[in-house]
């Protein structure tokens, strides 16, 4: 049932295509919604209508008619131009619908864009995400969510499909972006533990397969070891998740905690690792490069893609 009380499946407009945006919008297809899509790339909407999707020319073509839409930018200012830029769809959506922020944001931005959206009698959910491709496709992400009760109700369907676990974290815009800061804190400071040790098993002369089998079984195993290591071992670095989104999230960690004099020495090390691996060439490489970096720096060698 619609919003408005109306006998149909919701409609939702998934606004970005991308690697995290395609997974959602199918999860939400094979739900049952009519999900129509929008992307600055051609080859994301034809890929998208191969799926058996529709797609949209334009933002407010996206939108109209829809209950819910997702937005899955890459940042703050894409959110922001996507809902108030020259072809923002702010104006355009349906009243009452509901527009689903996924990009990580400093909290006090989420809180911003929520405000004015609201104040034209829409709902916004912040509700960054997490889990990668792989899980989006399957319908199985992690959101951390906050907003209003009338804002998660409105977009109960679209969670359901595109979740394993939905945090409903507060009524108020920006916690759910505080909890993914916290999560981008963790994961981008053990990736680069995760390719510091792996570069300086390399630099050992040790047998790197087993080296990940033996850490993996051992204390000193985390998610990211575990994760990205594969990349290393196998020499690939095609990009599931990119240097540049690192560059970009313990920036805005670090940014936060300047403002409330909070000290973060480990995050401050990590990201100068991944600004060196950006300034290196490498920024649109997978984050598992910076064990590249780490070879580069030290005259190891890691393997290479067969």
């Amino acid at each position: 049932m619609s919003l408005n009380g109306e006998n149909h499946d919701p409609r939702a407009a998934v606004i970005g295509l991308g690697s995290m945006g395609f997974g959602m919008a199918q999860s939400m297809v094979r739900a049952g919604l009519e999900v129509v899509g929008y992307d600055i790339t051609e080859n994301a909407v034809e890929r998208f209508l191969a799926e058996g999707g529709r797609a949209a020319q334009n933002l407010t073509d996206a939108v109209e008619g829809a209950d819910i839409v997702v937005s899955v930018v890459v940042n703050a200012q894409q959110t922001e131009a996507v809902l108030f830029g020259p072809d923002g769809i702010a104006r355009a959506m349906k009243p009452g619908s509901v527009f689903i922020s996924s990009a990580t944001m400093d909290p006090a931005v989420a809180r911003r864009l929520a405000q004015r959206l609201e104040a034209l009698g829409l709902h916004y959910l912040d509700a960054p995400i997490s889990g990668g491709a792989a899980r989006a496709a399957k319908g199985e992400l992690t959101i951390m969510a906050s907003g209003s009760p009338q804002a998660f109700a409105a977009a109960r369907p679209a969670l359901d499909a595109m979740a394993a676990k939905v945090y409903e974290l507060g009524d108020v815009s920006g916690i759910g972006a505080a909890f993914k800061m916290i999560n981008q804190l963790l994961a981008g400071v053990h990736i680069a533990a995760a390719c510091e040790a792996i570069s300086f098993a390399a630099k050992q002369g040790l047998d790197l397969q087993k080296v990940y089998e033996v850490i993996t079984a051992s204390a000193g195993n985390s998610w990211m070891f575990e994760n990205r290591v594969p990349h290393v071992l196998a020499g690939d670095y095609t990009p599931l998740s990119a240097i540049e989104i690192f560059v970009k999230d313990l920036g805005i960690v670090q940014d936060m905690a300047r403002a409330e004099r909070y000290p973060v020495p480990l995050v401050a090390a990590a990201l100068q690792m991944y600004l060196a691996a950006s300034g290196a060439g490498m920024g649109r490489d997978d984050d598992s490069s910076l064990a590249r970096l780490y070879a580069q720096l030290s005259g190891t060698t890691l393997p290479s893609k067969s």
